[in-house]
C-alpha cells in the first residue's frame, strides 16, 4: 500500500496524513487536489499536515479552505506543517507548545 494524505478542498495547501510516510515517499494525495502525489521530505505521522506546496514565511495556512494559521518560517513543498513552523490562529499558545508532544513547554514530566 502506498500512503495517502487527504487534501479537503481545492484551496488547501496542506493536506492531512492518512498513513505514516517515509522521507523521500512519493505520497498520493487524494480528496479536492489538482495534483496526483507529493513528496514527502521528512518521516510525517499519521494526522499531521503535509505542505502541498511552499509557503512562504508570514503566508496563511490553509485547511478546510480558510486560514488555520501562518507560517513562521519558510516552509518547503513536502514539508512537516506543525507547531515548529507555524503559529495558530485558533490556539495563541500553539507555537509555545512542543512538537512531539503538544505539551506546553513549562510542563515538566518526571
Amino acid at each position: 500500500m502506498h500512503p495517502e494524505c487527504f487534501q479537503i478542498c481545492r484551496e488547501d495547501n496542506v493536506a492531512t496524513l492518512l498513513h505514516d510516510a517515509a522521507a523521500a515517499a512519493d505520497v498520493r494525495v487524494v480528496g479536492e487536489s489538482a495534483r496526483s502525489t507529493v513528496r514527502i521530505l521528512e518521516p510525517i505521522r499519521t494526522g499531521h499536515k503535509v505542505a502541498l506546496l511552499a509557503i512562504g514565511a508570514g503566508e496563511a495556512i490553509v485547511k478546510y479552505g480558510f486560514p488555520i494559521g501562518e507560517a513562521t518560517r519558510a516552509i518547503a513543498e513536502g514539508e512537516w506543517v506543525h507547531l515548529h513552523n507555524c503559529r495558530s490562529f485558533y490556539d495563541a499558545r500553539s507555537s509555545e507548545l512542543d512538537p512531539e508532544t503538544g505539551a506546553r513547554g513549562e510542563t515538566r514530566y518526571a
